[in-house]
């Protein structure tokens, strides 16, 4: 019988991590086949205090896992089969083998929605990117593309105007699915150009992205955009269809949490707690993931104090 187990390695669970075995709670960390979250496929991470050069995010998030490990946190490098959370005892599988603690924090993330094209894959990172708020800096003066008709595509292509000499707005209907008011400030803005009834067929670019090829979906038409940078805007999916029927959650999946008895990353479960992506659908940064690993935590050791 474990004190704590906490799902997932990205920076909400491995500050989680950091905290709890600093916090004598010897944590296991079952990590993931795809350990890191999506840092891992982040080439520079410039916004991430105390690295005033910036650092890449493989190396973000080795160092993170070296410190949790330096405290005496354990890791299982697996994905989790299976989970019963109710009760005192939670149980959690890793193939057949059974894992049981008195508190869990899950810290699972949430993947960007992508378009599925094998050069999208290829390019991520070098030019293609699922975020404007992390990348939208590299590209200084440079034209690019969003792809999407939501809300928060119409906020990654105003955010990129910051930056980009030239922003494509790339929609695969005539009509835009953001808020009124968003369609009318993109509208207005002179750096952003719309291209509706279009989708992406291709990235193009060997090394670096260099263009998108186009078709329109009434004509048929195919022609290629030159261009430096490619922002998938299409959504997230939390991963949390291990805890289906377990957890409370929002119409999109993410667990929600609450503040009961002051603990802000509570689940609706006694002894669970959710911090990060995986209930974070707003802000999705490294630095406040991290926040809520800690808040997580913290949390997770009161729970258990209680007991």
């Amino acid at each position: 019988m474990r004190k704590i187990i906490i799902i997932g390695s990205g920076p909400a669970g491995l500050t989680a991590a950091i905290y709890a075995a600093r916090g004598n709670l010897n944590p296991l960390v079952i990590e993931g086949y795809q350990s890191g979250g999506q840092l891992m496929i982040t080439s520079e991470v410039e916004n991430y205090p105390g690295f005033r050069d910036g650092i890449t995010g493989p190396d973000l998030m080795a160092e993170f896992r070296a410190q949790a490990e330096r405290f005496g946190t354990e890791f299982i490098t697996q994905d989790v089969t299976k989970v019963e959370l109710a009760g005192e005892v939670k149980k959690i599988w890793v193939d057949d083998e059974l894992h049981e603690s008195q508190a869990v924090i899950i810290s699972t993330g949430a993947s960007a929605n992508l378009l599925g094209l094998e050069n999208e894959s290829r390019l991520m990172g070098r030019g293609v990117s699922a975020c404007a708020t992390c990348d939208g800096f590299f590209f200084r003066g440079k034209a690019v593309c969003v792809v999407g008709g939501g809300d928060s595509a119409m906020e990654e292509a105003n955010f990129l105007t910051r930056f980009a000499s030239k922003v494509y707005l790339i929609h695969r209907r005539q009509g835009l699915r953001a808020s009124k008011i968003m369609d009318e400030r993109i509208r207005q803005n002179p750096k952003i150009e719309l291209v509706l009834d279009t989708v992406v067929i291709d990235v193009l670019g060997s090394e670096l992205v260099e263009g998108v090829r186009l078709k329109n979906v009434q004509t048929n038409k195919v022609w290629d955009l030159p261009l430096e940078g490619m922002f998938v805007a299409i959504g997230h999916t939390p991963n949390t269809k291990l805890f289906g029927g377990q957890l409370d959650m929002d119409s999109k999946g993410y667990i929600v949490t609450s503040t009961d008895k002051g603990h802000v990353t509570a689940t609706s479960l006694p002894g669970v707690f959710a911090c990060g992506d995986v209930q974070d659908s707003h802000y999705r940064q490294a630095i406040t993931a991290a926040g809520s690993g800690c808040a997580a935590a913290l949390d997770a050791q009161h729970y258990l104090e209680s007991l």
